[in-house]
Order: C-alpha cells, then structure tokens, then sequence
C-alpha cells in the first residue's frame, strides 16, 4: 500500500479528481480516500510510488510521502480544485 498526505484535497470534487488521475494512469490501482485525514491510498497495478506521486501532481495537487497512522503534520495549502477549505 503506497500512502500519500494530500493536504490540498479539501472537498469531494477533489477527491474525485484524484481518483480519476489515479485510475487514468493505473486502471487496477485500488485508492482509497479519508478526505478527513487528506490521506491517499492506493494498492498499486502496475506503478510505482512516483508515478502515482506523478499522477496526482499533474491533477494539481501537492501529494507528500506518508506512512499510515503518521500524525506528523504537514504545512496547509492555500486551497483546494475550486478555492475551498
């Protein structure tokens, strides 16, 4: 399991859109999302950690490195897809 902190992932649309990057890039990939925590899943197909790192980024979004159940806290972005916190 490849684990990201999204902290620009601020509603439903942006869940959504990362979903849709994810699977445009890895259709077996498994994600899961907990917008509460802004974590990013995903049981990869056949990426691997950058290129799904890489698939998030170019949905725009700011994906960083985390190990589930990390509590180390990340610098909040200024907003998410359409301006909201």
């Amino acid at each position: 399991m490849i684990s990201f902190e999204v902290k620009d992932m601020t509603c439903g649309h942006c869940v959504s859109t990362i979903t849709k990057a994810l699977k445009a890039a890895d259709r077996d990939a498994k994600v899961q999302i907990d917008l509460g925590q802004h974590l990013v899943q995903i049981e990869p197909g056949d990426l691997d950690a950058s290129e799904l790192s890489d698939a998030i980024r170019e949905a725009g979004y700011t994906p960083v490195p985390a190990s589930v159940g990390s509590t180390a806290a990340a610098a909040s972005a200024p907003g998410g897809c359409c301006g909201c916190r």
